[in-house]
């Protein structure tokens, strides 16, 4: 299973992609460098590709209800470093919380070698509330913010 993408930016778009909306964790360990760093800030760093993968492989097994999706609204990159301003998503059923995150990443040799996430956790907790407002008020459901497939 080989990846496209080629620039840093697909790589770690890719790799988000991956990750986190289509649950690809053979597609995902494939662009990690084997000493990849992944730090949300203000929690936990965890080192290693295997730890990792572990990691994601283990959640998706014991909350295989919990869901997430991504939508890259900038994704821009100098040389190895690429940097990504988005809306992640955690979705539960018809429960969805919005909720911006932006990340830097360095790419090393086609894989991503550094995954720092920065997000507001008051904005978690609007998304939460704007989430539960919207399981009783479904018109107020948001829609997914994916943008068009390019050509």
């Amino acid at each position: 299973m080989g990846s496209s993408a080629t620039t840093p930016a697909e790589v770690v778009e890719a790799f988000l992609y991956a990750v986190m909306r289509d649950k690809d964790f053979d597609a995902a360990r494939e662009l990690m460098a084997d000493d990849i760093v992944f730090r949300n800030v203000g929690y936990t760093t965890m080192h290693g590709a295997e730890r990792i993968e572990g990691t994601f492989r283990a959640m998706a097994a014991r909350l295989p209800f919990l869901n997430w999706d991504v939508v890259n609204h900038q994704i821009v990159s100098g040389g190895t470093t690429v940097l990504t301003e988005r809306t992640d998503s955690l979705i539960v059923g018809r429960f969805r919380a919005d909720f911006w995150a932006c990340g830097t990443f360095e790419v090393r040799d086609g894989k991503v070698a550094l995954w720092r996430d920065h997000f507001d956790l008051l904005d978690i907790l609007k998304g939460t509330i704007r989430g539960l407002v919207a399981l009783a008020i479904p018109s107020l459901q948001r829609r997914s913010r994916r943008p068009l497939a390019r050509s």
